[in-house]
Formats: structure tokens, sequence, C-alpha cells
């Protein structure tokens, strides 16, 4: 059997082991250290916008603390693009909060703005306002951040981004995460960069992130003796993990151009089939970093399915994927809310990612156009 090509796989650049050894040198495996000072300091500089960056365990970490410091509660509802994954929505379930799901607009896949007014509007006549708003730069693909922030101004509702799958892209120039109160960035072992886990809270003021430091570290009051007024958590990323990130961070711009390279062969593999369409930025007010890229297959004009194609590539010891179950539709969230017409159903039906990783060789690129050169009969 042929060996396996993988969706999205880890690819060190060389230089993280100068950092880890450095770390065990020094000393610094306690939980913080000169790395965490450094890759913090790297993605300020990355993502511009004198934005303040805590490194934290998990995206899904940062995106829990942010609903806290947006006043999420029992009770509460915050609007959440439908088209993502679990992680996006579980937290608002940590809160005690009701996630209220957008349906996505077809041509960023993310959330759409007429979708996201009707359901604030709605939501305000039952007299529950939402606390906040999670969007998310779904594979890397920017959302329409004009429309979405200024609803968000007008009904005066924090925006959170999640941009697990977005470092790199940017929209109208200004990097993804940093239109928000809050960003989110993930380094999860398939991300386009790793620090074999671990995330990110991308804050707009010093005092935000201030906070963030407080609540990760275990909330410890300033006392000689541990004292705690308020609820912590153990959501710092550790010295050890952070020189991974700071290896990661010499080679992003390299690793961003490589994933743009991927997709830009799939544009030329389906260019001249009829019925496929390879999910590419709408204009130049999109940059994305094509962390996954993603066809959709309409089986009425191919005569063939998404399915089918994935299987193609399965026997072929090749991995692809079906896009996210829109959340709307998982059992876990069945009786939330949701606002929308059917749009994310139609892509999670029709859609398949494909292989995207930057570490990928000319022959497992060549394996890969075979098989869709062969199944669509080209």
């Amino acid at each position: 059997m042929n060996s396996k090509i993988w969706l999205s796989s880890p690819h060190m650049g060389g230089n993280e082991q100068k950092y880890i050894n450095e770390a065990f040198a020094e000393n610094w495996v306690a939980p913080l250290g000169p790395n965490v000072d450094g890759f913090e300091e790297d993605l300020e500089k990355f993502l511009g916008e004198d934005v303040k960056v805590a490194a934290l365990s998990a995206g899904t970490a940062a995106l829990h603390l942010a609903l806290i410091q947006c006043g999420v509660g029992p009770g509460d509802e915050v609007i959440c693009q439908s088209m993502t994954f679990s992680a996006s929505a579980n937290p608002i379930a940590y809160c005690g909060a009701t996630p209220v799901f957008v349906d996505s607009e077809p041509e960023t896949w993310n959330m759409c703005p007429a979708g996201l007014r009707q359901a604030v509007g709605e939501r305000i006549k039952k007299g529950k306002k939402p606390k906040a708003i999670i969007v998310v730069h779904l594979y890397g693909m920017p959302a329409k951040m004009d429309g979405i922030m200024s609803i968000a101004r007008e009904f005066d509702i924090e925006v959170i981004e999640d941009a697990a799958e977005a470092l790199g892209s940017a929209y109208k120039g200004q990097m993804c995460g940093t239109f928000g109160r809050f960003g989110i960035l993930s380094f999860n072992g398939n991300k386009i960069i790793t620090t074999s886990g671990g995330g990110a809270m991308v804050c707009q003021t010093s005092e935000d992130r201030t906070q963030t430091v407080f609540l990760s570290t275990q909330a410890r009051d300033q006392a000689p003796h541990y004292q705690h007024s308020q609820i912590g958590f153990n959501y710092r990323m550790s010295n050890i993990v952070a020189g991974i990130g700071r290896g990661q961070m010499e080679v992003l711009n390299s690793r961003v151009e490589a994933r743009r390279d991927m997709h830009t062969l799939y544009a030329d593999l389906f260019r001249d089939i009829d019925g496929v369409t390879v999910f590419s930025e709408p204009s130049e007010d999109f940059y994305s970093n094509h962390w996954l890229s993603a066809i959709v297959v309409n089986p009425q004009v191919t005569g063939k399915t998404r399915e089918a194609l994935r299987m193609a590539f399965l026997e072929d010891n090749i991995e692809s994927r079906p896009l996210w179950k829109p959340m709307h539709m998982q059992p876990v969230f069945e009786n939330a809310p949701f606002y929308g017409g059917g749009t994310s159903e139609k892509l999670f039906n029709d859609g398949l990612c494909l292989p995207s990783g930057s570490n990928l060789r000319e022959d497992e690129k060549e394996r890969i156009s075979n098989v869709i050169k062969t199944f669509f009969g080209k």
C-alpha cells in the first residue's frame, strides 16, 4: 500500500529544538519562562494593530476565557457561527449559556451578516440580547468583517473572532484575529503552525490581556499566601511548548505560501471540470492562508458525489474529509435556536476538504492529482 498522505500534518522548521534545548539547559521547564514571553512578542509583531497576546494551553481555553470576560454566564445567549468545529460552540456551554446559531453565506462560508442581523433582532424581541458574537474564519477564509462588526457596534455586542484556522489570513489588509475585542488562535498539531497543542488569546487592551493571564493561572490574588477571590483556570502555555512555537514562527510566512500554492494547484486541476467549485477568495479584500483547501461537488452536473471522491482518495491511502457538520445539525445542540436558509447544510452535503499540508512532496502532489484526474475522467 502507498504511504499515507494526511490532510494536514505537522511541519517542523528545524529551529524548534534550539529553543527547547535552551529551556532545558536553563532549567526553564516550569510553566512560564522566556519562551512564553518571546512567543507572545513574536505573535504581537506578526499580527500588528498594537494587539496584546497571551499564550494559552489551547484555542478552546482562549475562547472560554473570552466568554468569561464578556460576562457570559448561566442563562445568557451567545451567537455563534453554525458552520464550524465544535470547539467554537462548546465553551458557550461551559459557561452555562445557550448558543444561537447563524447560517453561512455562500461566498466565504462564514457567518452571514443578514442572518446575524435577523438573529440579534429576534433575540432582543424575546428579551434575550446576546452577550457576544463568535465569528469563525473557516479554513482560513476571512469572514465579512465589515458587516459583522457594523452590526455588533449597532447593538453594542462584543465580538470574539475564532481565528484558530486563520493565522496569516487578512481582511482588507488587517490580520484575522485583530478585529473583535478578543481573537482566538490555535496551534494544534494540524494547524498552519503547531506547538503540538496550544493556543493564544489576542486582546485589544493591556487590561484584557492582564485579566486573561490572571484567570489562566488559577486567579491567584496578590498576596504572600495563596488567596483566590475568583474562580481561575490552569490554561497557561508552558515554556517548553512555547519554544516549539518560537521555532515555528520563523517559518510561518513560508508555511502560508506553501498552503496557498496547494490551493493554486487545486484551482488548476479543477479549472476544466464542470460542477466542481474550489473554495477561493471572493475578492481582493480577502487574503486566505488556505489552511485547508476545499471543494464543492455538484452531483447533478458531475454525475459524481463528494463521498465517491473521498473513497477514491481513501483507496490510494490519501486522507480527505467532509466539511464541518454544522452545529445546528449536531445532536448535542439540537434544541439551540438557528437562523438560516440551508447554506451550511448544502455545503456539508457536497463539500470536501483536500490534503493541504505545507510539507507535501512533489510525488505526493502527483498522487493526489492522478486520483482527481482518474476520478473525473480527465
